[in-house]
C-alpha cells in the first residue's frame, strides 16, 4: 500500500503533453507515444528559446563497480532546482538492453529520483537503438554484397573495419568466420558483432547537429582499406538515403518526466569507454532551449566522462558548461582507502579520509578546464554522520562548495540544498578550456590528457598503435580528437591501481578510427565491445505482470 508520501509524489505526474506544454512546445513539435512518452521534433529548436539555458555537467570521482549514482544524482538534482522554484529539464542518455539483462539492470534512476515510465524506458522505448542497430548493419550487409557481387570498390577482406551490432550482451557473437556454407553464401572473412551503444552509428548520431550534417558524418564512416591501401567509406555504398530514412525519426530526442514532473529528455546512449558516453547533442540543445538551467551526465569518472564530453561533445557543440557537479560516496572513497569490497557497508572514518585522494585528483582536473566542481555526496543508508563529516570538511578547507544529497530517500527536497549550491557556484567558473588543442599532434594530444586528468608519468605506445598512426596518417585524419579508452576503476591503466596513482606510465596498444563520429579511438588495454552475460544476469528477475506491468528493468 502507498504511503502519503508516495500518492503525492504519483499525483505529479501528468500527462506528457502537458509536459511538453509547460516547457512551451507546442502541439505540431510533439510525436506522442502514448500518454507518457513523446518525441520533440528537432523543429522545436527553431522556436524562440523559452530559457536561459546555463548547462550543469554531472560527473563523479572514480567509481566502484556498482556506480555512484550519477544518473540518480542528475534526476535529483532536477528536483531539487523544481523545489526551489527554478526552471530545469534534464537530458540523459537511453538505457541499453545489455546491461538492463545483464548485471546492472534498467538505467532509469532510483528510489524518489526516477524518471517515468521506467520499463518503457528501459524496454524497446521509442525504438532508437533499432533503427541505429538496423543503420549498422544496412552497412555491413551492403558492405558484403559488395564483396560478392565483384568487390567494385576493390576491398581487402583483411582490411574490413566494419563490424554488426546488436543490443544484447552475447560473448560467442565477439569473433565470427562469415560467409561459410558455399559459394552463394558470401565470401568468407572474419568479423563479428559489438554491442549497439559501441556502435559508430550511436556516437555520429549523438553528436550531429541535424540532419544534413549527420548526412555528411555517415557518409565519412571509414569501413576499411583497397588492396592498394586506399581508404573506403560509407559514402562509397551509395545507401545514406536509405540511412537518413531509418533514422528519421530516431534522430528526434525523447520526452519523459521524473516522479516529481521534471521534464527528461532521454536520448542516445554510446559507450563511455569507445565513445564519448553522453546523450545527444540535440537533447542537451533541447533542455538548454526550453530552460534555465539544464542538467545533463557524462559516463564513469571525470577523467574518462567529463574529459570527452568537455573535449569532444563541448568542441563538436561549441557548448560550455556553467557549472560542474562532482558525484561521490562514503563507499567509493573507502574503496580508494583500501577498504575491502565486502566490508565497504561497515563504517571506517580513516579510509574514508585516505580515500580522499581520489576525490582530490578529480577536483584539480576541474581546473584543468577553467571550471570548479561542486561536490555532492551521495548519501546511503549505511553512511555515518562522522563519514561525511570528514568529506565536508576536507572539500571546504580546500576551498570547493560541498553539499549532501539525499534524493534517493527524498527526492526534490532531499537535493534542494545541492542546487542551490550548482546555481551559486557559477560564479567560481571561467570560459570553458580544453585538454588540448586540435592542431597538436596525436602523441602530444593523448600525452596531455594522460598527464592532466590521470596524473600519468608518461605514455608508452606500442608497435601496433605506431602502425595504426600510420595507416591514420595515410587517411589524412591525424587531426581529429581523442576518444581514450581505458578502466573505469582506476585513474590509471591498470584496475587494480585504487586512490591516485602516481609514477605510473599509460600503454597505448592500439588506435582506431571513428571518421563519421570525428574522434579517434585510443585503446589503452583490454576493451570489451560486447559484453557477455554473467551466470545470473538480470533477465532472470523480469517479469510481466497480468495487468501488463514489468517487474525487474528499474
Amino acid at each position: 500500500m502507498l504511503s502519503d508520501h508516495e500518492i503525492a509524489r504519483a499525483a505529479a505526474l501528468r500527462p506528457i503533453s502537458a509536459i511538453a506544454g509547460e516547457l512551451g512546445i507546442e502541439t505540431g513539435h510533439q510525436l506522442p507515444f502514448g500518454d507518457d512518452v513523446c518525441k520533440v521534433l528537432m523543429d522545436a529548436l527553431s522556436a524562440p528559446a523559452r530559457g536561459k539555458g546555463q548547462l550543469i555537467l554531472v560527473s563523479a570521482t572514480t567509481p566502484t563497480a556498482a556506480g555512484e549514482g550519477k544518473t540518480t544524482t542528475s534526476i535529483g538534482l532536477g528536483q531539487g532546482f523544481r523545489h526551489i522554484g527554478e526552471s530545469v529539464a534534464i537530458a540523459l542518455r537511453e538505457p541499453s538492453l545489455g546491461p538492463c539483462f545483464g548485471v546492472k539492470g534498467g538505467a532509469t534512476g532510483g528510489g524518489y529520483a526516477q524518471m517515468v515510465p521506467a520499463d518503457r524506458i528501459n524496454l524497446h522505448f521509442t525504438g532508437d537503438f533499432h533503427a541505429i542497430t538496423a543503420v549498422n548493419n544496412l552497412i555491413a550487409a551492403m558492405l558484403d554484397n559488395t564483396l560478392f557481387h565483384g568487390n567494385s570498390l576493390n576491398l581487402d577482406p583483411r582490411q574490413i573495419l566494419w563490424r554488426r551490432v546488436m543490443d544484447m550482451n552475447d560473448r560467442s557473437l565477439r569473433n565470427l568466420v562469415m560467409g561459410l556454407g558455399g559459394k552463394m553464401q558470401g565470401v568468407p572473412r572474419e568479423g563479428g558483432f559489438d554491442i549497439t551503444a559501441a556502435s559508430e552509428i550511436m556516437a555520429i548520431v549523438c553528436l550531429s547537429r541535424d540532419m544534413d550534417d549527420l548526412a555528411a558524418r555517415l557518409e565519412n564512416i571509414l569501413l576499411g582499406f583497397t588492396y592498394d591501401g586506399e581508404p573506403v567509406r560509407a559514402g562509397a555504398l551509395k545507401v545514406t538515403g536509405a540511412m537518413l530514412a531509418l533514422l528519421k525519426d530516431a534522430m528526434h530526442p525523447n520526452l519523459v518526466q521524473t516522479l516529481e514532473g521534471v521534464p527528461v529528455f532521454v536520448h542516445g546512449g554510446p559507450f563511455a569507454n569507445i565513445a564519448h558516453g553522453c546523450n545527444t547533442l540535440l537533447a542537451t540543445r533541447m533542455a538548454m532551449h526550453h530552460a534555465d538551467w539544464a542538467i545533463t551526465e557524462a559516463g564513469f569518472g571525470f577523467d574518462l566522462g567529463a574529459e570527452k564530453f568537455l573535449d569532444i561533445k563541448c568542441r563538436a557543440g561549441e557548448l560550455d558548461p556553467a557549472a560542474l557537479v562532482l558525484v561521490t560516496t562514503v563507499r567509493a572513497l573507502k574503496s580508494h582507502g583500501g577498504q575491502p569490497k565486502d566490508q565497504l557497508e561497515q563504517p571506517d572514518v580513516e579510509r574514508v579520509r585516505a580515500g580522499l585522494i581520489n576525490l582530490d585528483k578529480h577536483l584539480e582536473s576541474g581546473a584543468v578546464f577553467g571550471k570548479k566542481p561542486v561536490v555532492a555526496l551521495n548519501r546511503f543508508a549505511a553512511d555515518t554522520d562522522a563519514e561525511i563529516a570528514v568529506i565536508r570538511e576536507h572539500v571546504q578547507a580546500a576551498g570547493f562548495r560541498f553539499a549532501e544529497s539525499r534524493h534517493f530517500a527524498e527526492g526534490g527536497p532531499g537535493s534542494a540544498d545541492l542546487a542551490r549550491e550548482v546555481m551559486a557556484s557559477v560564479a567560481d567558473n571561467e570560459p570553458l578550456r580544453y585538454a588540448y588543442e586540435l592542431e597538436d599532434g596525436f602523441h602530444e594530444k593523448v600525452r596531455k590528457v594522460a598527464r592532466k586528468l590521470y596524473g600519468a608519468a608518461d605514455v608508452v605506445f606500442s608497435k601496433e598503435a605506431e602502425k595504426d598512426l600510420a595507416a591514420i596518417a595515410q587517411a589524412g585524419l591525424g587531426k581529429l580528437p581523442i576518444c581514450i579508452a581505458k578502466t573505469p576503476a582506476s585513474l590509471s591503466d591498470d584496475p587494480r591501481l585504487l586512490g591516485r596513482p602516481r609514477d605510473f606510465s599509460i600503454t597505448v596498444r592500439n588506435v582506431q578510427v571513428s571518421a563519421g563520429a570525428g574522434f579517434l579511438v585510443v585503446l589503452t588495454g583490454a576493451i570489451l565491445r560486447m559484453p557477455g552475460l554473467p551466470k545470473a544476469p538480470q533477465a532472470l528477475k523480469v517479469k510481466l505482470n497480468p495487468d501488463g506491468s514489468v517487474e525487474g528493468v528499474a
